[in-house]
């Protein structure tokens, strides 16, 4: 008789969309496991820890302040230049580390995507996860600025979570598609820091998006984080600050376009990441 063959182990998730959304309740204990490994892995054996979360946005906050206050002398708004800033600084750091996270996030846990299955949307999401942490870490600088300049916010202050809702959703698009397109395309390692350098430099994080020129605002808006930064700024700083809406309108268009589109595209490749990876 001839040998019968090995057993074969096949890997596949639920037969229906609907038992993959379900799945990822199910593997919810995965998601904390990778959220909490990642938040210790990041600043372990470093001499100061956790406070690197707080030195880089600070001396960026310092560096924008020096640079666009002293010299530039552009205005504040009657606000405190550095609160100007970091209200600014607290949602592009965090989209910036989100998107570096998510683009590597596949790459890193490869021997786990191979082996076994689970949703993978839960990488991409932990990592957003591990940079939301270092968010709320920076949020003290913040809380620190307005005590030492006695600046205290308005009722605006409690729209807050709404604007933090649609920084995670435009960390958490972009980060999809980075992350589904770095498994196919090795090359978006050295383009997404490229993205994140040139992004900080026409966001208006060192300076106000209202010393834009009127006629360009809307074209300016196109730029997702002009709407979220605009955000931030108006429920932090009070009636110091105001909305271009028409701007504001487009870019939530426009992160609610590229959050679904890159679920979309994920789910779409996510059955390839095993093979390429």
């Amino acid at each position: 008789m001839p040998p019968s063959s090995p057993p074969r182990l096949i890997i596949e998730a639920g037969r229906t969309e609907r038992q993959y959304w379900q799945d990822l309740w199910r593997y919810r204990e995965l998601f904390y496991f990778l959220s909490w490994r990642d938040i210790l892995v990041r600043y372990k054996q470093t001499a100061i820890g956790i406070v690197w979360a707080l030195i880089r946005p600070l001396l960026t906050m310092i560096v924008f302040t020096i640079v666009f206050s002293n010299l530039a002398k552009l205005p504040s708004g009657g606000v405190p230049y550095p609160i100007l800033v970091f209200a600014a600084m607290l949602p592009w750091q965090f989209f910036a580390n989100a998107l570096s996270e998510c683009s590597n996030s596949l790459i890193v846990n490869s021997n786990l995507i191979a082996k076994v299955y689970f949703p993978r949307l839960i990488i991409p999401i932990s990592a957003v996860i591990v940079s939301f942490v270092d968010f709320l870490i920076s949020g003290m600088i913040l809380l620190g600025l307005m005590v030492m300049y006695n600046f205290v916010p308005s009722w605006r202050i409690v729209t807050l979570p709404l604007f933090t809702l649609l920084a995670f959703a435009a960390a958490m698009g972009v980060g999809l598609w980075l992350a589904a397109l770095n498994v196919q395309y090795r090359d978006f390692r050295y383009i997404v820091p490229f993205i994140v350098q040139f992004g900080l430099y026409i966001s208006p994080v060192g300076f106000s998006s209202s010393i834009v020129p009127e006629q360009w605002r809307l074209l300016y808006s196109l730029n997702p984080m002009v709407g979220v930064i605009d955000g931030f700024r108006w429920a932090i700083l009070g009636s110091s600050t105001s909305i271009y809406w028409a701007g504001f309108l487009l870019s939530i268009a426009l992160v609610t376009s590229i959050l679904a589109s890159g679920i979309w595209y994920f789910r779409r490749m996510e059955r390839t990441f095993a093979d390429v990876i």
